[in-house]
C-alpha cells in the first residue's frame, strides 16, 4: 500500500476537537503514506475550533471540510440532557457525512483509497456510513481508560436492568477499576430520565462495532484499566497514544494580549512553584455563593494564586474578563484589597502555558481529562473539583486508584446546589501545595514517565505503531 487516506469526524467541543486534530496530526508525522480529512461539524456551540482549524491550513497531507450546516434540535432538549441532545444534534449531520465521503471515493485522483473512518464518541452513530460504504471504522476516545469502561459495561447492565442508575443503588464494579465505584460518582447522563440514559446506552452499544478503540492514555498511567481490557477478547483491539497534547497553546480567540503579557508578567515574579491556579474548563463557571467561599478559603490558605474566574451573563453563555467593580460586589468585602499582589484574577488563562510556568505549584481543577494530562505533563498536582460529564469518575480514578491528586470533591454535583465550603478549599489548597507530599513526588514522575510514552520504544510510540500496522490490514483495497 502506497497511500492511505483517514477520514476523521470530531466533535466541535473544544476539548474533543482539538485532541481529535493533535492526534491526527502525530499520526502522519508517524508515517508519510497517511493522510487525514477532517470533516467540520459547524456549530454555534463551540465557535473556538473554526479558529483554531485555521491555523493549521498549512500541512498539506491535513485538510479540512466544511459540512453544510443544520438545524440543531429544540432548545428545551437541551435544558433536559445535554447528551441527548448532542447525539440528535450530530446525527442530524450523517447524510452529510455520506455524501462527502462519498465525493472522496468517486474522486481517487484528488484522494488516496479511502483507509477508514475515525470517529468521535458522540459521532458513533456514524458507524453506519462505514458499514454502508464498506469502510472500517474507528472511535478516537477523547476521555480516558475510566470512562472507556463505563460504557463498556453499560450495555451488559441495561440488557439486565434496562433503566437508569438511581443514587441509591449499590456500587458498581466497572470494568479498568480495581474498586466498586459509587453511583454518584458516575456522569450525571446515566441517571437522566429526560434521554440522557438512553443516549449514553445507545453510543455505549455501538462501541464493540470499531474496528479500534484508540484512546488518549498511556499504558503506565492506567494499567489496571489496559490490562482488564486486553484480556476481555469481545473487546475491539485499544490503542492507548496518549498524552495527546496540544503543547503548542493555541490561543483563546476571546483572549485579550495585554491581559496575557500581565499574567505572565505577573508570574514570572513569583518564587518557584508558590502559585495554585484555579481553572474550570472551557465551560466552568459557578454562583456567586460559591465564589465567596473559593475567595474566603484561598485567602486563609495563605497561598499565592492565579484564579481563572468566569461569570456567566443573562443568556447563559461565559462572559468576559469581569472587571474590578464587578468582582468587588461578588466576593467578600474588602477581598481585593486585602489580596494586593498576593494573587491575580483573570477572566480566561492559557493552561497549558501556565501549567508550564515554573511559578505553578498546585492545580484546582474541574478534571477534564485533557487538563488531567497537562497537569501530569508538567509535573502539576490537581486537587479535584469535577463538575460535569465524567469529571467525578476522573477524578475517582485519580485520588483512589492511582493515589495522583489531592480530593477536594470527588462526587460535587452543581445542577444540585451542592456548596464547597471555604474550610474545605483551604484545606485541599494547603494540601496541594505542599511541597515534599507523597502525591507531588508520584506525579513528578509519571509527568516523566507521560513523556517517554512518546518516544520511540515507549508505549504510546508502540501503540501508535500497532493500530498504524492494522489500519494497513483492514484497509478495504
Amino acid at each position: 500500500m502506497k497511500r492511505a487516506e483517514l477520514v476523521m469526524v470530531p466533535t466541535p467541543g473544544h476539548g474533543h476537537y482539538i485532541s481529535a486534530i493533535e492526534f491526527a496530526r502525530r499520526l502522519i508525522r508517524a508515517d508519510d503514506r497517511f493522510s487525514v480529512t477532517n470533516l467540520h461539524l459547524r456549530s454555534s456551540l463551540d465557535p473556538h475550533p473554526d479558529k483554531f482549524k485555521k491555523s493549521l491550513l498549512s500541512d498539506t497531507r491535513l485538510r479540512f471540510i466544511d459540512l453544510p450546516p443544520v438545524d440543531p434540535p429544540p432548545f428545551h432538549l437541551r435544558q433536559q440532557s445535554i447528551e441527548h441532545y448532542l447525539v440528535l444534534f450530530y446525527e442530524s449531520f450523517i447524510p452529510h457525512v455520506k455524501d462527502a465521503i462519498t465525493h472522496l471515493i468517486s474522486n481517487p485522483d484528488s484522494s488516496p483509497p479511502l483507509a477508514g473512518l475515525v470517529l468521535d464518541f458522540f459521532c458513533l452513530p456514524m458507524i453506519d456510513v462505514a458499514i454502508d460504504l464498506g469502510l472500517p471504522s474507528y472511535l478516537f476516545l477523547t476521555s480516558g481508560a475510566g470512562f472507556l469502561g463505563l460504557m463498556l459495561y453499560l450495555p451488559t447492565r441495561h440488557t439486565q436492568i434496562g433503566t437508569e442508575f438511581e443514587d441509591s443503588d449499590p456500587d458498581v464494579e466497572l470494568p479498568g477499576f480495581a474498586n466498586p465505584v459509587p453511583v454518584r460518582i458516575l456522569p450525571g447522563a446515566v441517571s437522566n430520565k429526560h434521554g440522557g440514559y438512553a443516549a449514553y446506552v445507545k453510543l455505549a452499544q455501538r462501541f464493540r462495532e470499531v474496528k479500534g478503540i484508540i484512546v488518549n492514555t498511556f499504558a503506565e498511567l492506567e494499567p489496571y484499566a489496559i490490562q482488564s481490557f486486553a484480556n476481555d477478547g469481545q473487546i475491539p483491539p485499544v490503542y492507548t497514544v496518549g498524552p495527546v497534547l496540544d503543547l503548542g497553546g493555541q490561543a483563546h480567540p476571546g483572549s485579550d494580549g495585554v491581559d496575557h503579557g500581565k499574567m505572565i508578567e505577573w508570574l514570572d515574579a513569583q518564587p518557584e512553584s508558590s502559585v495554585v491556579f484555579l481553572c474550570f474548563g472551557s465551560s466552568g463557571s459557578f454562583g456567586e455563593a460559591q465564589l465567596r467561599e473559593m475567595a474566603l478559603g484561598l485567602e486563609r490558605s495563605g497561598q499565592r494564586f492565579l484564579w481563572a474566574l468566569r461569570l456567566r451573563g443573562p443568556d447563559g453563555k461565559l462572559d468576559g474578563p469581569p472587571d474590578r467593580s464587578t468582582l468587588a460586589e461578588i466576593l467578600p468585602e474588602g477581598f481585593l484589597d486585602r489580596m494586593g499582589d498576593r494573587g491575580m484574577i483573570c477572566g480566561w488563562a492559557p493552561q497549558i502555558e501556565v501549567l508550564a510556568h515554573t511559578s505553578i505549584g498546585g492545580f484546582v481543577s474541574h478534571c477534564g481529562w485533557n487538563s488531567i494530562l497537562e497537569s501530569l505533563w508538567n509535573g502539576v498536582p490537581t486537587a479535584t473539583w469535577p463538575i460535569y460529564a465524567e469529571q467525578q469518575l476522573n477524578a475517582l480514578g485519580l485520588v483512589k486508584e492511582l493515589g495522583l491528586a489531592v480530593e477536594l470533591r470527588l462526587d460535587y454535583r452543581q445542577q444540585k446546589g451542592d456548596l464547597v465550603t471555604a474550610g474545605e478549599i483551604e484545606g485541599a489548597v494547603r494540601g496541594v501545595m505542599e511541597a515534599d507530599s507523597m502525591v507531588r513526588k508520584k506525579v513528578k514522575e509519571m509527568g516523566e514517565i507521560s513523556k517517554r510514552a512518546l518516544m520511540d520504544g515507549g508505549s504510546s510510540s508502540n501503540s501508535l505503531g500497532r493500530l498504524i500496522d492494522d489500519i494497513i490490514i483492514n484497509h478495504p483495497h
